[in-house]
């Protein structure tokens, strides 16, 4: 299996879980070194990690996103905002949790989850990744 390209979105967070993702490029965490790569562009990423509830206003956009994505494509929920909604569930401009728009794979629950907890669950993803067979079409 090649290594898998990670696109991370904000949809509405305080940045709080934005940290968390930053810091797992940093020497301390590497995430690199389980083959996991950064990439701007939805047109080739193979896996969306999202933090932040979702709100009315961008909805659209991570619909969107998630469409540009070429198949087979996976979604990574980061912290209770992106899992459920958070504290902002119930909020007139708040749609919920990102599976209220688009399917989720993995849900890496915290407020913010620890760079330990976001690393596990990409691995959990890869290894279900493995599991299902999608590993061959890489």
């Amino acid at each position: 299996m090649k290594s898998p390209w990670v696109l991370h979105f904000n949809s509405g967070a305080c940045n709080a879980c934005d940290i968390e993702v930053v810091a797992l490029l940093t020497p301390r965490h590497d995430v690199e070194r389980f083959g996991i790569l950064l990439e701007p562009s939805p047109r080739h990423a193979d896996v969306l990690l999202i933090t932040g509830v979702v709100t009315r206003q961008c909805a659209d956009r991570l619909k969107r996103i998630y469409e540009q994505m070429p198949e087979p494509k996976f979604v990574v929920a980061i912290g209770a905002c992106a899992c459920s909604g958070g504290v902002f569930e119930g909020n007139y401009t708040v749609v919920g949790g990102v599976d209220k728009v688009i399917p989720v794979d993995v849900y890496v629950p915290g407020c913010p989850p620890k760079p330990e907890a976001i690393i596990d669950g990409v691995i959990k993803l890869l290894n279900l990744i493995k599991e299902e067979g999608y590993a061959d079409k890489y």
